[in-house]
């Protein structure tokens, strides 16, 4: 069995469009808040949470509701359009309300498109597992996470090039580069991809899969106890490395200005690294987790950040040693990205996907619900200095309830001849 690469890469266009808004909203909306509207750190933190605690709600609801509904366009696709056609109108008029100092425009439109964007954040990502085989699902997140990676590096990209080194920048153009990478991505997923037809070919593949181990997951009776505690201790993971990754990635454009007195766009150098660190890394990891199993591919990756976030906290000023960290923090995270969300989707029943995808990102969310205002607190009232810390203590708790989880991790297919293992699906 082998995965359709080219399918999957449209399918990855999705969380492409997703990934280049939210690098755009983690780097862009806090020097808004602070250099336009004068707000603190812990306020800016909490503005910085609103998104996740919409998303609280929304990611479960509206993955839920992807399960059920049918459609000509299919389960999935009506969300992702819809969802991104508002959050395209209205992302257009956040650099204005900073422009003309217009709060109530600035903040209700920033939340009519952090609404918009949780409407389908969920059916974008539980697309993929509805179009890929459950045996080769890690290799097909890590081409859609390496989607992700390429639109977060794109969106950094252009607030380098876009960003002028002055006080109080004008934000438009980036704003507007961002919204036509949506529209054009979009555009291309929608007249590629015939959800509908393809998710039934896939279910046809899925019945005939001997996947004997996970049939009493996957069958109507309930979960079973010690699959459920593996699922709690997974959640409970997954929170703590967001809650880790997310304090660095929503405060770090005000750290490199304020501890190593960047300008401009310049902080967008590190988070590049990091990036393109982690675009070089998904393919292979989706290979290595085949071999080695997801669960011990996740704590690699566990380590590694555990590491980096541990050496960031050395840097006193900006070196372009940093960047060398930064690169182990993007393979990292490559290694714990690929694997957890298939881990999740693994313990789940077979019509259950958009319900366990929006499980997943209601325990990312809420860490990163948590995450922006209890590290405000620490960098508004002690020092910015705690953000390294603040991370090397919540990546350690990922890994201790990490080593508790005994499901969902892969099994790799048997190879009918020695010649197979030379044969990478490519």
């Amino acid at each position: 069995m082998k995965l359709n690469y080219k399918r999957t890469f449209f399918v990855g266009l999705a969380f492409f469009s997703i990934c280049a808004f939210w690098q755009l909203y983690d780097n862009i909306i806090p020097l808004i808040l602070q250099d336009t509207f004068g707000l603190g750190e812990t306020l800016t933190g909490g503005i910085m949470a609103v998104d996740n605690i919409l998303a609280l709600f929304l990611l479960p609801i509206f993955g839920s509701l992807s399960d059920k509904v049918d459609t000509k366009l299919g389960k999935r696709m009506p969300f992702i359009l819809g969802g991104t056609i508002v959050a395209i109108i209205f992302i257009m008029l956040i650099p204005y309300a900073d422009n003309t100092k217009n709060f109530p425009l600035f903040f209700i439109s920033l939340g009519i498109v952090l609404v918009a964007m949780g409407t389908y954040r969920s059916p974008a990502v539980a697309l993929m597992p509805d179009l890929t085989p459950k045996p080769l699902r890690s290799k097909a997140n890590a081409i859609i996470n390496l989607m992700g990676s390429i639109g977060g590096i794109i969106a950094l990209i252009f607030i380098k090039k876009l960003v002028p080194e002055v006080t109080n920048p004008d934000y438009t153009s980036v704003f507007m580069a961002v919204a036509i990478i949506m529209i054009l991505s979009i555009g291309v997923l929608v007249f590629t991809i015939r959800e509908k037809k393809l998710s039934k070919e896939v279910a046809e593949i899925n019945i005939h899969i001997d996947d004997s181990d996970e049939e009493e997951i996957n069958s109507k009776a309930e979960m079973p106890k010690e699959v459920k505690r593996s699922l709690y201790f997974l959640l409970a993971s997954i929170f703590f490395w967001f809650t880790a990754y997310n304090a660095v990635t929503t405060a770090f454009s005000r750290y490199a200005t304020r501890v190593w007195g960047m300008k401009g766009g310049s902080f967008a150098n590190a988070l590049m690294v990091a990036t393109g660190a982690a675009i070089l890394a998904y393919i292979p990891i989706g290979f290595i987790s085949s071999y080695l199993g997801r669960k011990r591919t996740i704590i690699s990756g566990i380590i590694l950040m555990s590491i980096s976030y541990f050496s960031g906290f050395l840097f006193v000023e900006y070196s372009p040693i940093i960047n060398i960290v930064f690169a182990f923090t993007g393979i990292g995270w490559a290694a714990i990205n690929v694997n957890s969300y298939p881990m999740v989707v693994e313990m789940s029943r077979s019509g259950d996907v958009g319900k366990y995808t929006g499980l997943y990102y209601t325990f990312s969310m809420a860490a990163q619900i948590f995450t922006p205002i209890l590290s405000g607190l620490l960098l508004e009232n002690i020092s910015y200095r705690t953000l390294f810390p603040y991370s090397v203590v919540f990546s350690l708790l990922s890994l201790l309830t990490m080593s508790f989880v005994k499901h969902g991790d892969s099994k790799p297919e048997k190879k009918t001849s020695k010649l197979e293992h030379f044969d990478f699906d490519d």
